[in-house]
């Protein structure tokens, strides 16, 4: 894995900021906006993005384990849909929650929770942050740390 090397450019500044992200190849996409939103200071981002990737992880999750199942694809894929948010955990770290869809060579898709994408050639990201922070908080019945609208 090469270093945390995302490329960005701010391209709004106003209430909300929008940014522009590259990852190129090689890039951990997971990894990458996480760096970037602690670096940014994000707390109540969303983002969409599309490229391709030689590997990666997805994962479909299981109510009754309360985990992921691996889903790995490994062979050059297009990514056709990178959708996510970024929102503040308990501790107060940014969390990066992201799904994809990517394309494979037989034009079929597969899609679920990003655990881990590889970059290659690029990804372009558009990732906006609004003013406001949103926190998570854990949900025992699930076991995952859901967006909270009560604070």
């Amino acid at each position: 894995m090469r270093g945390l090397s995302v490329k960005s450019k701010l391209i709004h500044d106003g209430d909300e900021k929008t940014f522009v992200l590259v990852f190129d190849t090689g890039d951990e996409v997971v990894t990458n906006l996480l760096a970037f939103a602690k670096a940014q200071k994000l707390a109540a981002s969303h983002f969409a993005g599309i490229g391709a990737c030689e590997r990666v992880t997805l994962g479909f999750f299981e109510l009754e384990r309360k985990d992921y199942k691996k889903i790995p694809i490994n062979e050059q894929v297009e990514v056709m849909s990178l959708l996510g948010n970024i929102a503040l955990e308990e501790n107060g770290e940014p969390k990066v929650h992201a799904h994809m869809v990517v394309g494979l060579p037989d034009g079929t898709a597969h899609g679920g929770h990003l655990l881990e994408a590889h970059v290659r050639p690029t990804l372009e990201v558009f990732l906006t942050e609004s003013s406001k922070p949103l926190r998570r908080k854990m949900n025992a019945e699930f076991g995952l740390a859901l967006i909270d609208l009560t604070e």
